[in-house]
């Protein structure tokens, strides 16, 4: 009986190895076992090509080695063994190539006039986790130290203009015939079913909050939703990061559809 090469083997098992591997580093993270720049950075964006593309390079030298010998037992984990890294790498492509589209900012509202503000409560948390600062959004980005490598047009944009460009849909949701404080009670049941955490309601001040947790590494987003003149307007914060990806947008969007629904019912 002929065996399925080493090398075959070898570079199955390694492929096999790699989403373990960036699910340790997002898990890790999520879980405290080092902080997101370790496990994002330095695990993921740093070290993840590398190793996607040692183990491509394996596969492939075993899938070649493979083809060129009789009977060719064990080309089917080599090719394998070469399918993975290339499928994460056309992920993490298609990610980068998402994110170019993406203005690099991490805090969006529906008021970029007036956008709602946190509780005291909250602006402690944030200060407590070393969170993003929470910047005046007339401010042009360039003179604020996180973008202050940024070049134009970003640089001379402030928050209100990047917002109102790249996400033109966003809107505050009128309240119509709904009192403010029915309306209150739909919008925390709307971040509870979308499984917001420390959902808090303020009667008083017509303020909701909640903290949006990802899956994989456990970044926290501070949501803060207003009920105030006749209309709902949200805000979402990114503790850690300057690009969100978009996240905080749609998030916006989706509590906003959640709560529209509710409303209409």
């Amino acid at each position: 009986m002929i065996k399925t090469p080493w090398h075959s083997r070898l570079a199955f098992a390694l492929a096999l190895a790699l989403p373990v591997y960036f699910a340790i580093a997002a898990l890790g993270t999520k879980f405290g076992l080092w902080d997101w720049r370790t496990g994002l950075l330095t695990l993921t964006i740093k070290a993840g090509p590398i190793l996607l593309g040692i183990v491509a390079l394996i596969g492939l030298i075993s899938l070649i080695v493979v083809l060129l010998r009789k009977p060719r037992k064990g080309w089917l984990l080599s090719l394998i063994a070469l399918l993975v890294p290339v499928g994460i790498f056309a992920v993490l492509g298609a990610i980068r190539s998402q994110a170019a589209d993406i203005p690099p900012i991490h805090d969006i509202a529906t008021d970029t006039a007036n956008p709602p503000v946190f509780s005291q409560t909250v602006l402690d948390q944030r200060a407590a986790a070393g969170a993003n600062p929470l910047n005046d959004y007339t401010t042009p980005l360039g003179e604020l130290e996180m973008w202050s490598e940024s070049e134009p047009p970003l640089a001379d944009r402030s928050h209100a203009q990047v917002i109102a460009a790249a996400y033109p849909d966003l809107a505050p949701l009128p309240l119509g015939s709904t009192s403010p404080a029915a309306a209150a009670e739909l919008v925390v049941s709307a971040m509870e079913e979308m499984g917001f955490d420390q959902v808090t309601a303020d009667a008083e001040t017509g303020r909701i909050e909640g903290v949006a947790e990802t899956f994989w590494f456990g970044f926290k987003d501070d949501m803060v939703v207003r009920i105030a003149d006749g209309a709902i307007d949200f805000r979402s914060v990114s503790r850690v990061g300057v690009s969100d990806l978009g996240a905080n947008a749609a998030r916006i969007a989706a509590l906003r559809d959640a709560i529209a629904e509710r409303l209409n019912r």
